[in-house]
């Protein structure tokens, strides 16, 4: 894909749509791939999992708790799902592509993150579209995108909601980014 699913979208479905997409398709290339080109789409994954998560929990579900019919039950449902996809990320990270299960841990977490993907373009995001106006989506997006710069890299199991996200988020972002940086500088997985 040559244009950023981030930089492409200026109302916010539209936005977090087009990174479905993408994660749809880096599973695919973890799936389809081996060794280091293996490590290195999963890294881009499980980067792009965290951080739109993140935005999502900051962002998103806020504004679908306070707007949306229901919108307390829905959060409270895509919440809940997020802390399970992000302990199945974490574990898949932590035994990492190398592991003789990791396929296994990431079918899971494939399947689990599709369904999590399939309930918020069914039941969020539709209802999103239909109370924002064009202004708000245009915002969300803007802050989606700024909440994705700053969130940890890694998931963080059971810190899912804006006020936690603010609190924890910027200590653990920091360490994430450091030690992102580590190993980009040292060009191996740590374990």
């Amino acid at each position: 894909m040559s244009e950023r699913p981030q930089e492409a979208a200026h109302d916010v479905v539209d936005l977090l749509l087009r990174q479905h997409a993408e994660i749809r398709h880096l599973f695919d290339r973890v799936e389809a791939s081996a060794g280091a080109e293996r490590t290195a789409a999963f890294e881009r994954l499980r980067r792009l999992l965290a951080v739109h998560e993140t935005a999502e929990e900051e962002v998103v579900h806020p504004y679908a708790r306070r707007h949306i019919e229901d919108g307390r039950d829905v959060v409270a449902a895509r919440l809940a799902e997020e802390n399970q996809a992000k302990q199945l990320l974490s574990d898949a990270d932590y035994f990492g592509p190398a592991s003789s299960d990791f396929l296994r841990r990431l079918g899971d977490l494939r399947l689990f993150v599709m369904d999590h993907a399939r309930h918020e373009e069914e039941e969020e995001f539709p209802r999103i579209r239909a109370h924002a106006s064009e202004r708000d989506l245009h915002r969300m997006a803007t802050a989606v995108r700024a909440a994705e710069a700053v969130a940890p890299t890694r998931p963080h199991v059971g810190i899912e909601s804006p006020a936690a996200n603010l609190v924890v988020g910027p200590f653990t972002a920091a360490a994430d980014r450091a030690r992102d940086a580590i190993h980009k500088t040292l060009g191996k997985r740590e374990d």
